[in-house]
């Protein structure tokens, strides 16, 4: 996963929409609503651990196809099996 700049002005195809954090104990996650030349996306970004993914609408509707197995599946090995 590509980490991204914090300041958008290095894209200038970007304009963030609406912006806002989710944290708790555990984690800390910015959630961010973009729009861009090829549509409206959804960047989700853990500053902590350096990652972060866009979404477009399929790939957000593919998410909530799965089961919550299958999620509770990929955090058993957050970072992949070298992490």
């Amino acid at each position: 996963m590509a980490e991204l700049p914090d300041d958008d002005t290095v894209d200038p195809d970007v304009e963030v929409e609406l912006e806002f954090s989710i944290i708790n104990e555990f984690a800390s996650v910015k959630v961010r609503k973009l729009r861009t030349r090829n549509g409206e996306r959804l960047e989700i970004d853990a500053p902590r651990v350096g990652h972060s993914i866009r979404f477009d609408a399929l790939g957000l509707e593919g998410l909530s196809w799965q089961s919550e197995e299958t999620v509770s599946g990929w955090l058993e090995t957050p970072f992949g099996p070298e992490g």
